[in-house]
């Protein structure tokens, strides 16, 4: 008997049908020699600091750094049910192997490592890896099961990649907020990305549109711009100067080129390219992919290649024939598929590019949402472009030369559309249309444009122009930021992939958008005050981009045995310990950077350390340093019984009294009905909320 252990139960019912375990039990199904049980995400975590001394329980310089001995690891408390079946079925006289079917990552290969040595199991450890959830990629990858030993530096990786974000997470946090007396989060990866965005606004807010001119002459069918930049009175010198007078072209050139078609996706060029047409965020398209991809219709979408292997390209080809005749797209599109450009041995490490599977094409896809579809037909169209033939056009250049300043047109001709047809057919199909980029002047170039012809008697003008302010960053342009990070720093053959990783930068900027240090307008994201401000007091160990980036690709090194997981390990240690030792006395005037906090409204008394509880922007919180207590005024308890979490609920509720709402309403039965609010502790880090209802329903009920 084989234990086989996904980490959805969505996947464990697919992987379940395929190899032929259909009897369903509390938590894991069986059959035909097979019992498949799943996680439910992380089971398994690394334990919090409290869990080694309850002294760390409060937030005091003294104790830091923290820097564990021995790694201890916790269950979380909301699936303790799931993994006490795993632990049960681990432990099963007649279970003689366990399989990692867990998503074929170092993600994955953490969730599953981290319950298998939790609960003491030692069975010899097997590992399914797939890129795809089709019955025959199950099937195959269940003919290939390997042994779990070759992806022990996988997770070497995984776990150190845990740990040094817990390292630097909780003594960086604990030690910037115990020492500036305000909450401030630090992350590995997540405080250097807060530093380009912080970087950005900066640019913008202290940017100063300065007006510049261009000088154009005119005549002939002909109009030429002179390349330099000009002031106002050296462009109307110049005008005058040519106003009237003969011009003489003195190159005109006109040059076959081509575009090639587009790579295939990656995760982050697909986050960027959704975010671009549909507007969605980097963790939206992640999870809709997700889905997908349990659904059989896509391949493993965390992959950071674009690429495919040799063996794909036949099945490949036929995949983008059948799409050829299905996607409302390509129907006036006429090519032979070819898709040789995209297959790189070298260039597939774990995972190929994402791809609609073959299945997929036999599949109506109209029961998907109509996000999961527009990213499905987002996927189709990119290898449909990726297999066309390239975009052909001419490159047409004229130069002229007229009282001694040159001018000059260039612009292109379009011979073949090729992919590009592909491209312009998809964006106007789609729900939110892809913008194009400003188009330049029309240019005016006669097709009979030859070396030595003269301009005769031109006309001259004046343009006004202005400097323009760098963009805020979108989800689109952050992505790619992240993705480049430090690419100046490295050698050429590094291999280093910026700040975080495909699978884990949705994540970083979600948590930047919920901790209050950035904030989404329609597709922009831009860093707020408070972020400034930390980013200012911040070394540079911990904002530059650069050394997360240099991070990333020793955990890549690690997976390939280049460097061991101690002497990264020893590396990050180090950082923590200088970094504690360098703030060891902060100066009042240095903390001062904080002091619109003396100003934050009080509201009450902390209940539970008598310290002044104020209002911020985002919550209710202790001003005392140490103190965790804080009421989140994005509040989901708030939000699921439409209760608008007002200053004057929260000073009720502050006070112990509580806070008496009126004209509630039911979302099971839409009836009104009104209830008393108070705090209820309830052991965890934030507390929780006790309602006594005082209609309708007479029974108190924790939430």
């Amino acid at each position: 008997m084989k234990l086989v252990i996904t980490e959805k139960p969505s996947v464990a019912q697919a992987v379940a049908k395929v190899i032929g375990a259909y009897k369903r039990e509390d938590g894991y199904i069986e059959g035909s020699g097979y019992i498949v049980s799943w996680c439910v995400g992380h089971l398994v975590e690394l334990a919090q600091p409290q869990d080694y001394d309850e002294k760390y329980e409060k937030w005091r310089f003294t104790d830091l750094p923290i820097l564990p001995e021995e790694w201890k690891t916790v269950v979380s408390s909301a699936t303790k049910k799931q993994y006490g079946v795993l632990k049960k079925l681990m432990h099963r006289e007649d279970v003689e192997a366990v399989v990692n079917a867990c998503d074929a990552g170092r993600e994955g290969e953490a969730i599953f490592r981290m319950v298998y040595e939790k609960t003491g199991c030692k069975k010899p450890m097997l590992r399914l890896w797939v890129s795809s959830m089709e019955d025959t990629a199950i099937r195959a990858g269940f003919e290939n099961l390997r042994p779990g030993s070759e992806y022990d530096r996988l997770y070497s990786a995984a776990s150190c990649r845990n740990k040094a974000d817990w390292l630097v997470g909780i003594n960086g946090t604990r030690l910037f907020t115990t020492q500036y007396g305000k909450k401030l989060t630090v992350g590995r990866v997540q405080t250097p990305t807060l530093a380009m965005l912080v970087a950005r606004k900066e640019q913008i807010d202290n940017f100063k549109k300065e007006a510049y001119y261009k000088v154009h002459i005119l005549g002939d069918g002909y109009k030429l711009t002179v390349e330099e930049q000009m002031d106002n009175a050296a462009a109307k010198v110049l005008a005058d100067k040519c106003n009237g007078k003969t011009a003489v072209i003195t190159k005109a050139e006109s040059i076959e080129k081509t575009t090639k078609p587009p790579k295939l996706y990656d995760l982050t060029t697909l986050q960027r390219e959704a975010n671009r047409y549909f507007g969605y965020t980097a963790k939206q398209t992640l999870d809709y992919t997700q889905k997908l991809y349990e659904a059989k219709l896509v391949t493993y979408p965390r992959t950071d290649s674009q690429y495919l292997t040799e063996d794909m390209e036949r099945s490949t080809l036929t995949i983008v024939s059948a799409l050829l005749s299905q996607m409302p797209f390509t129907v006036k599109v006429d090519f032979t598929p070819d898709i040789r450009h995209a297959v790189d041995n070298k260039k597939v490490s774990d995972h190929h590019a994402i791809l609609p599977t073959l299945e997929s094409t036999k599949t109506n896809i109209k029961g998907c949402s109509i996000e999961e579809r527009s990213i499905y037909y987002l996927i189709a169209q990119r290898l449909i472009c990726a297999s066309a033939d390239p975009m052909r056009y001419f490159e047409r250049t004229v130069t002229a030369e007229c009282e001694g300043t040159k001018f000059s047109a260039k612009g292109k001709t379009i011979i073949h559309n090729g992919w590009t047809a592909i491209e312009e057919a998809f964006s106007s199909l789609v729900i939110a249309k892809k913008k194009k980029d400003e188009e330049d002047e029309p240019m005016m170039i006669p097709k009979n444009a030859k070396e030595g012809k003269t301009i005769s008697s031109v006309t001259s003008d004046v343009t006004e122009h202005f400097t323009s302010p760098p963009k805020p960053y979108t989800e689109d342009t952050l992505l790619s930021a992240m993705e480049r990070a430090g690419n100046g720093e490295f050698d050429k053959d590094t291999e280093k992939k910026g700040l975080g990783t495909p699978a884990t930068r949705a994540s970083i900027i979600e948590k930047l958008v919920s901790a209050g240090y950035a904030t989404r307008k329609g597709k922009q994201i831009t860093a707020s005050d408070d972020a400034a401000n930390m980013i200012e007091i911040l070394p540079e160990v911990i904002t530059s981009p650069t050394l997360t980036a240099e991070w990333e690709n020793k955990l890549l090194q690690m997976e390939k045995g280049i460097i061991s997981e101690q002497e990264f390990m020893d590396s990050i240690t180090e950082l923590v310990k200088k970094l504690v030792s360098d703030y060891a006395n902060v100066s009042d005037e240095a903390k001062s950077v904080f002091s619109e906090d003396g100003t934050a409204e009080q509201i009450g008394i902390c209940p539970r350390c008598g310290n002044a509880v104020a209002e911020r922007k985002l919550s209710y919180c202790c001003m005392a340093k140490g103190c965790d207590f804080v009421l989140w005024k994005d509040n989901k308890f708030m939000q699921s019984i439409g209760l608008n979490f007002t200053k004057k609920v929260a000073i009720a509720l502050v006070s112990g009294g509580g806070y008496v709402a009126k004209n509630l309403t039911s979302k099971k039965t839409g009836n009104k009905y009104s209830a008393k609010i108070t705090l209820a502790e309830n052991g965890g880090k934030y507390p929780g909320y006790h309602m006594e209802f005082l209609q309708e329903r007479k029974k108190g009920a924790e939430r």
